[in-house]
């Protein structure tokens, strides 16, 4: 190398570098005021910046840093990225604390006309006379297709997202409803129900490139997803328990003056209330994250050991009850959500976390979790190898273990790494990385099982 060429980092670090810049872009990318091109151009600055900054002998985290506060005297934005970033490496991300009043009142006008069209189109069907009542089938089909295009335009128009995001996220919604509807689905089959299911899985990912704007490579830009998705349950929930309270007030008061408010509550309040409130509570997630940060490390401290004990007693009563493997298909299911909500307490965990702090006792509480669904899953995995060896394949047996293996190689991993981090032997932002990998195998897993397994069990 000779004394004019700038110094360049090693693989390993460059792959550092890459993760942090990705982390930047997208916490620029959230803010509607900076372009696509702009962003571009601004990335080039930065890399230069640190290049330069390296060449003059800083390391490269510390010449990251300081090339993100020299260019926040171009932008302040930037500036706020520095400051941020150099308390906590991923709190970046967040978008509801460095928003103005203003942009969160456009927000809020964004998040209540798309709300309000996503409930007059789930009531749009019924113009062409599939009503809910007279046909729930057709809802049960395309409900996720009717619902969560509002919630990824409102991430789309938030995001000033490009047009190449725009185009692939239209064809993923425009692809499901195709195959969903088009497929001759056989009435008592259950083809039909794996395939709605798993197309909402998928859709919501795609929802998620969406909000990454179409950034998917970034690790950190998934577990900044994954957050969000833990958030916006919590507000879902509750916004639920609002909506029932006022349900039960309504009939209440209009019972008392002799009217009767039932068909109305039933047929317009829940449901628009309910496919309305999956916008609105994405934007509360973006505009009130500080308020969920305070209760997330708290839910997850709350939850993480009682499910952890509910793990152990599954696995004592496998371990007495010697007819496992012969276990009814219902429990099997009911274990599988077991195992699903296990790695979302661990996931929303892992993304309320410092990736900054040393292990501590909940990490340990942690790895016996993961430790204990590890287990239950590799019970799960064998009595369904056994349900098809002794009754033979199934659509849901497949999918019920392609899910299974999926998730045991997941936990496998996790286990190994929280075990290594707790060892000190690895650092926290591996276990990061390993789950975020995951998020495009659970996307493809979910298209197989909407688009492969229907026809090769007939529909049926």
């Amino acid at each position: 190398m000779t004394g004019s060429e700038p110094a360049r980092y090693t693989p390993d670090v460059d792959a550092g570098l890459d993760e942090q810049i990705g982390m930047w872009r997208s916490f620029m990318a959230a803010r509607p005021a900076i372009a696509p091109a702009d962003l571009d151009e601004l990335e080039s600055h930065l890399r230069d910046q640190v290049d330069a900054l390296a060449a003059s002998g800083l390391a490269p985290d510390e010449a990251f840093l300081v090339a993100v506060r020299r260019l926040g005297k171009i932008d302040d934005l930037s500036r706020e990225f520095a400051r941020e970033h150099s308390d906590r490496l991923w709190k970046q991300l967040v978008m509801g604390e460095e928003s103005t009043p203003r942009r969160e009142s456009r927000g809020l006008v964004t998040a209540l006309g798309l709300a309000i069209a996503a409930a007059l189109g789930l009531k749009l069907p019924a113009l062409f006379g599939a009503s809910l009542v007279d046909d729930p089938d057709f809802y049960l089909r395309n409900i996720m297709v009717l619902v969560l295009p509002f919630l990824a335009a409102f991430f789309l128009i938030r995001r000033r997202a490009r047009i190449a995001t725009v185009a692939v996220v239209a064809t993923a919604f425009v692809a499901a409803s195709v195959v969903l509807n088009a497929y001759p689905f056989a009435a008592t089959g259950t083809t039909e129900a794996l395939a709605v299911v798993h197309a909402g899985v998928a859709l919501w990912i795609v929802s998620g490139l969406a909000y990454v704007n179409g950034d998917w490579r970034s690790g950190q830009a998934r577990m900044d997803f994954i957050r969000f998705t833990g958030e916006w349950v919590v507000y879902y929930v509750l916004i639920a328990l609002g909506g029932a309270v006022l349900a039960g007030l309504t009939l209440g008061v209009f019972g008392a003056i002799g009217m009767d408010a039932s068909t109305f509550v039933s047929d317009w309040m829940l449901p628009c209330g309910a496919t309305g409130a999956v916008v609105i509570a994405a934007w509360l997630v973006e505009a009130k994250q500080s308020v969920i940060e305070n209760i997330a490390p708290v839910l997850t401290r709350l939850f993480t050991p009682l499910f952890t004990l509910m793990l152990l007693a599954l696995i004592a009563s496998a371990v007495v009850q010697h007819d496992f493997v012969d276990s009814q298909r219902d429990l099997l299911i009911i274990f599988d959500l077991v195992l699903i909500v296990a790695l979302g307490l661990l996931l929303y965990s892992m993304s309320a976390r410092s990736p900054e702090r040393p292990a501590g006792w909940f990490d340990t509480l942690q790895l016996v979790m993961v430790v204990a669904a590890l287990i239950v899953d590799l019970f799960v995995v064998v009595a369904m190898l056994g349900r098809i060896d002794a009754y033979g394949a199934s659509a849901n047996k497949l999918a019920s273990l392609g899910l299974n293996l999926i998730l045991l190689v997941n936990l496998a991993g996790a286990a190994w790494l929280q075990l290594r981090f707790l060892r000190g032997v690895t650092h926290y932002p591996a276990l990061e990385r390993w789950q975020t990998s995951y998020v495009p195998i659970y996307l493809a897993w979910a298209a197989v099982v909407v688009v492969v397994l229907p026809p090769v069990f007939a529909f049926a």
